[in-house]
């Protein structure tokens, strides 16, 4: 039976991620080492017998930050149309592998760090100090000075994953693959946002601190137990490799 996944991919390191810098809405960059490394992750895990099947794809969400658009490009997943920041398809997706369409939305940009955007947690917490205000800074309780709480970033992350449940889970959980057809989605985004994502898939509070680590260009994936729509978690290691084998196999019966 068919259990859609989720899978989330942080955006390939930056010169501020590597610095440690809080990067909302400034554009940056990937680095040259950010780039190779997304491609890298893209030839080891997006294949037919890899953990990201294209053509199991029903949806991709990305961030309007140009560092996610990029990294999305890189992972040469084969979509159809040319991406929406593009008029016509690059060479990255010279061979059509899924029908997924990308949406850019806002829901999945990075978390607004209004007056931290820019500074390292050392940096945030030395000003907080001198400002009086509690310098033990947890962006998970605290949220940013002129920018987003813990609670903005739950409205606008409880929005997608209502979306997805709804358009593209629902429909296909429990179902023969053949007949659910394409249902999983891509999430292609920041370090905060995702880690928060997560929080609020298995539906905890984000003011709780998740303590979750995604690095610049991970991948991580979400899913659900025993096919149910109702019991979803997060999914620490996946079979897939098994999948290949038997896979394999398969085809020498068949060939």
């Amino acid at each position: 039976m068919t259990t859609p996944r989720v899978f989330v991919i942080r955006h390939g390191e930056t010169e501020w991620s590597l610095n440690g810098r809080h990067t909302g809405t400034t554009e940056l960059p990937l680095t040259a080492n950010g780039e190779k490394r997304v491609r890298a992750t893209g030839k080891a895990l997006v294949g037919n017998d890899r953990l990201i099947v294209p053509k199991n794809l029903a949806h991709i969400y990305v961030s309007p930050r140009r560092r996610a658009q990029r990294t999305l490009e890189l992972l040469s997943l084969g979509c159809p149309d040319p991406m929406p920041w593009k008029t016509k398809r690059g060479d990255e997706d010279a061979d059509v592998r899924t029908n997924a369409k990308v949406e850019v939305t806002e829901d999945v940009r990075e978390w607004d760090y209004g007056d931290y955007e820019g500074l390292t947690s050392a940096v945030i917490r030395q000003k907080r100090k001198e400002k009086g205000l509690n310098e033990d800074w947890d962006i998970w309780r605290d949220g940013c000075e002129g920018g987003e709480s813990p609670e903005d970033i739950t409205r606008r992350l409880d929005r997608v994953i209502a979306d997805i449940r709804t358009r593209f889970h629902g429909p296909a959980i429990g179902k023969p693959r053949k007949e659910a057809g394409p249902c999983d989605v891509l999430i292609v985004a920041h370090g905060h946002i995702l880690r928060a994502f997560a929080a609020r898939w298995i539906g905890k509070s984000i003011s709780d601190n998740p303590s979750l680590i995604l690095e610049a260009g991970g991948v991580g994936t979400l899913s659900y137990e025993h096919h149910d729509i109702k019991e979803p978690a997060i999914l620490l290691g996946g079979a897939f490799m098994v999948d290949v084998v038997e896979n394999a196999e398969d085809q020498k019966k068949t060939g």
